[in-house]
């Protein structure tokens, strides 16, 4: 019985100190790789990208269900990005409350005959808008079946751009984050496929027109 214990007391020592080098490792991989993205991000010519017309457009997928209360503003947030060329695609899940009813009464918009091409098997699409007031946003009435990959493969169908950025429908996006998150891709196009930034929570926050004013924790406990 000594002897087991030994042994399992050493097998115990060597994992957990396997485990915590493993994390140092990983801890000082990423101060290095926080560094390098700080001095891309400095050299990155923010505004020579935003006035340029070779950056890479870039499609923003929101799929949305019942979310009548937030979705526009984090519409307007995503048209309001400081980026040179993006489209919103928005799908309508199979809301049961007002979010088609929200965004066709503050965007205008317009049912179309856009032909939708189903590439990527999804439920069925019952209408196609454009907004009236901002031809970059594109809204896509959805059959639910109950997961949000479908409605992203939906978005993905209509998308027309070589570059795809998935946000939640509650998300609120800073103005430059589009520029901050392609500078890898734009600096290494042929190694970079995907990038991601600093989710933060919003409640507390103030937002007017889509852009976050005054960051603060939220005032209640829970």
């Amino acid at each position: 019985m000594i002897q087991f214990l030994t042994i399992s007391s050493y097998m115990l020592f060597f994992y957990y100190g396997i485990t915590n080098l493993i994390y140092l490792v990983l801890l000082v991989a990423s101060i290095i790789e926080t560094a390098v993205q700080q001095k891309r991000t400095a050299t990155l010519l923010f505004d020579r990208l935003r006035n340029s017309a070779l950056a890479p457009p870039i499609s923003i997928l929101v799929p949305a269900r019942n979310e009548e209360r937030s979705i526009v503003e984090s519409v307007r947030s995503f048209l309001a990005l400081d980026y040179p060329e993006l489209e919103v695609i928005v799908v309508n899940d199979g809301s049961t409350d007002r979010t088609l009813e929200e965004l066709r009464k503050h965007f205008s918009l317009l049912r179309t005959d856009i032909l939708y091409v189903a590439e990527i098997p999804t439920q069925p699409v019952h209408g196609v808008y454009m907004s009236t007031v901002d031809r970059r946003l594109l809204i896509l009435d959805k059959q639910s079946c109950g997961r949000k990959a479908d409605a992203l493969n939906a978005a993905l169908n209509a998308a027309s751009s070589p570059y795809i950025c998935a946000v939640d429908a509650d998300a609120i996006l800073e103005k430059d984050a589009l520029l901050r998150v392609m500078a890898p891709a734009l600096n290494d196009p042929h190694r970079v496929i995907a990038s991601g930034g600093i989710v933060r929570i919003a409640n507390g926050s103030t937002v007017k027109d889509g852009v976050v004013h005054n960051v603060r924790l939220p005032r209640r406990i829970i």
